[in-house]
């Protein structure tokens, strides 16, 4: 499941460091929080995928592993506010602000289409 992603070029952020060092970094980041769930395997993770077809996209991307990558998850949730913690969730910062966020209940029931159209129209706006 972490893979999925990492395979597909997503860094993989393990301690609130990282996160922090990505979420400032200049430019546009996408941080996924991932999670075994089965809307994160038939959506979010091939959605995520999906968009990155787009002619615009995020500058870096990046991925948290909820349950497992436990601090560092806890970390980025702190820059998800006024979020509550949701996993899967989809974040775009850009140059160190949230600018974008996509909660679990805007993942459930959505196909893997659905949520990569609607990031590439967020990557049209902000990348």
């Amino acid at each position: 499941m972490k893979a999925e992603l990492t395979s597909a070029g997503f860094e993989e952020l393990l301690n609130p460091e990282d996160v922090d060092k990505a979420i400032k970094s200049e430019g546009t980041v996408l941080m996924v929080v991932n999670s075994v769930c089965g809307c994160a395997a038939g959506a979010a993770r091939p959605g995520v995928k999906k968009s990155l077809e787009n002619g615009k996209k995020p500058v870096r991307l990046t991925t948290v592993f909820a349950g497992f990558d436990t601090e560092a998850v806890s970390q980025a949730r702190k820059h998800f506010s006024p979020y509550p913690p949701s996993s899967p969730a989809i974040a775009l910062f850009k140059n160190g602000e949230l600018v974008h966020f996509v909660e679990r209940h805007n993942i459930e029931g959505h196909n893997a289409n659905m949520i990569s159209e609607h990031l590439k129209a967020v990557y049209d706006e902000f990348c």
